[in-house]
């Protein structure tokens, strides 16, 4: 089958399809990006052939195509299946029964996870979160988001395809006649168990934007900086400062660009606000458009919310149809803004906001060195605004409602509301919407996670605090939280939680540094020996002073912040380590394990070893 398709890709008329690809960008090599996954999408693969006419049409080297096509886990240069199935592995889709779900598509389909079936039809792999934490397990097939899987409910969906259904047809009988927001909440539910006055309340239509076109470019910002709106990704750079700072560059190109890449295990608020709130994301765009005099923006969409795109094009395309995007806009004279839409292709790197750029610019995600930042040289060089989904939702509410009442919510140095996602053993996970200030106590007994012995705030990049200070308060000031918030009970094993979170580390460095890169693969293997019982009292300074180093000469946020599950669960679940390190009574303990260190041996020889694998002879 394999190299029957290959053949099929290198044939005339499907390089003239790729040729006809690389057109409709108008062959830009700022748009490989989208070049390519448009290529995965109708050939199911990056083949050689086709990066040959791609990078002849663009004017790039085939070595450069092939460093994007080979960077996003999206993208594949091997063919995959017709249809295929992306397992979440996140550690809550582990917890709620991956493993039985994955056994019933291995049996449907007759193939383990990393095959394709010998007839090309289905592939089955496993992917890091979906940001569908709140209904695991979870899956994507192809652009189709399944949720709330079941062993009997993946018997019935391989059952189907099996039968020559499309994975739209799983979801609804009549799905292409439904309006995109129906086809995307039939895939997924919402899960608002709060609605505050800010973002999931009674929204008007634009009248934010009504009110700041009333106003100079200079007061829109003055409101936003009396707002006191801080980023709300969880940095917390004053957003009104961030604007000030572009808008004062000597530029005459600036852009906007909003970061819903929201790929934060744990994380899925941005989904939320782009299902219910897309026209108020793209309002609080056009507002910063006009604070700052950008004419050019971008919405990156990650690329595990590829269901969501054809609902973001519909509402881009209606705004220009009312004069909401484009040149005069509202018929003011000269304020010309749109959008594109960019989509992402699994890439946990492109949350950080020079990886994001690099990407929008049809680069490997990789992060750019600072500074110059982003306000002053980022975009194609240019100045550069890029805020999340939420900010700018937040922006926008501002202007309607004015600074004061933003203002006085929450607390001194934390103002407005938040939108938690609070995912895990609770009993009501989904988004609270809350004024800063509230503890985490408080947030566990709106969600029913009263019992929990651990709650992690912020996602693995965050903190992982125990039961006697979940008093403490969801602030800037205490515990800053991009919104992920996951509750476990005490029979989790806290040690297999931070193994699983510096696995996922160790699986989305970008490789560009080497403390990231090689660093985390160490760590990840000394959490391992603690698992184990292998460790000594010196691997707790280990794992500290290894830490530090990263931290200290990473790249980027995420090499910066990759050793937080582990500082953080020694700081407050100190008693997990030392209970496993057992001085022996003979002053010497074993803490070399030989079975690991030869499995990469086994996998590249492919053979057992006739000396230490007691079932040599089978």
């Amino acid at each position: 089958m394999t190299d029957a398709l290959d053949h099929g890709l290198r044939t005339a008329a499907a390089q003239d399809q790729v040729a006809l690809i690389c057109a409709r960008y108008d062959n830009d090599p700022q748009r490989m990006l989208d070049i390519l996954r448009d290529v995965q999408d109708q050939f199911r693969c990056i083949s050689r052939a086709a990066m040959q006419t791609v990078a002849s049409k663009t004017g790039l080297t085939q070595v450069a195509v092939e460093g994007v096509a080979s960077f996003y886990a999206f993208l594949s240069l091997a063919p995959k299946g017709r249809v295929t199935i992306r397992l979440c592995d996140d550690i809550i889709d582990r917890f709620a029964g991956l493993d039985a779900v994955t056994s019933a598509f291995e049996t449907a389909f007759g193939i383990t996870v990393g095959q394709t079936t010998p007839d090309g039809a289905v592939s089955l792999e496993y992917t890091p979160c979906i940001g569908m934490c709140d209904q695991a397990p979870a899956a994507m097939i192809n652009d189709v988001v399944v949720t709330a899987l079941t062993p009997d409910k993946a018997r019935a969906i391989a059952t189907a395809l099996l039968n020559g259904q499309r994975p739209e047809d799983v979801i609804a009988d009549q799905f292409d006649g439904l309006k995109p927001h129906a086809q995307a909440t039939h895939m997924v539910r919402n899960n608002i168990k709060h609605a505050g006055a800010v973002l999931l309340g009674p929204v008007p239509d634009d009248a934010g934007l009504r009110k700041a076109l009333d106003q100079t470019p200079a007061q829109v910002i003055d409101q936003i900086t009396a707002s006191g709106l801080r980023g709300c990704g969880g940095a917390g750079f004053t957003t009104g400062q961030k604007w000030r700072f572009a808008a004062q560059t000597d530029d005459d190109r600036r852009f906007i660009i909003c970061n819903a890449d929201e790929g934060e295990p744990g994380t899925f608020k941005d989904r939320v606000l782009l299902t219910e709130r897309p026209d108020l994301l793209i309002e609080g765009m056009t507002i910063a458009a006009r604070a700052v005099g950008a004419r050019e923006g971008i919405l990156y969409l990650r690329g595990e919310y590829v269901y969501l795109r054809p609902l973001i094009q519909e509402v881009l395309e209606t705004r220009r149809t009312k004069g909401l995007l484009g040149q005069n806009i509202l018929g003011v004279d000269g304020f010309d803004f749109d959008i594109r839409l960019q989509m992402g292709a699994g890439a946990y790197i492109c949350g950080e906001e020079g990886a994001l750029i690099s990407s929008c610019e049809g680069l490997p995600g990789e992060p750019k060195t600072r500074p110059p930042y982003p306000v002053t040289c980022g975009y194609l060089g240019h100045p550069t605004v890029v805020n999340n989904v939420e900010t700018f939702c937040h922006a926008a509410r501002i202007m309607d409602r004015g600074a004061q009442w933003f203002f006085d919510m929450g607390t001194a140095g934390s103002h407005g509301t938040k939108l938690f996602s609070v995912s895990g053993d609770c009993i009501n996970p989904g988004i609270y919407e809350l004024p800063y200030g509230f503890s985490v106590r408080e947030l566990l007994e709106m969600a029913g996670g009263e019992d929990a012995a651990a709650v992690l705030v912020g996602g693995p990049s965050g903190t992982m605090i125990a039961r006697d200070t979940f008093d403490r308060k969801l602030t800037f000031d205490d515990l800053a939280t991009g919104g992920a918030v996951v509750v476990f009970s005490p029979d989790r094993n806290i040690l297999e939680i931070v193994e699983y979170y510096m696995s996922f580390f160790v699986h989305e460095s970008c490789g560009y540094c080497t403390p990231c890169r090689v660093g985390n693969v160490f760590l990840q293997k000394a959490v391992a020996k603690f698992r184990k019982g292998l460790a000594n009292p010196a691997d707790i300074a280990y794992l500290r002073d290894l830490s530090a180093t990263i931290i200290e000469t990473s790249r980027c946020g995420l090499g910066m912040t990759s050793p937080n599950p582990i500082l953080s669960t020694l700081d407050n679940f100190p008693l997990v380590y030392s209970a496993m390190v057992k001085p022996p009574k003979d002053r010497f303990r074993a803490t070399f394990d030989i079975q690991s260190a030869i499995s990469d041996a086994r996998v590249l020889a492919k053979r057992r070893s006739s000396i230490y694998d007691k079932d040599f002879s089978k």
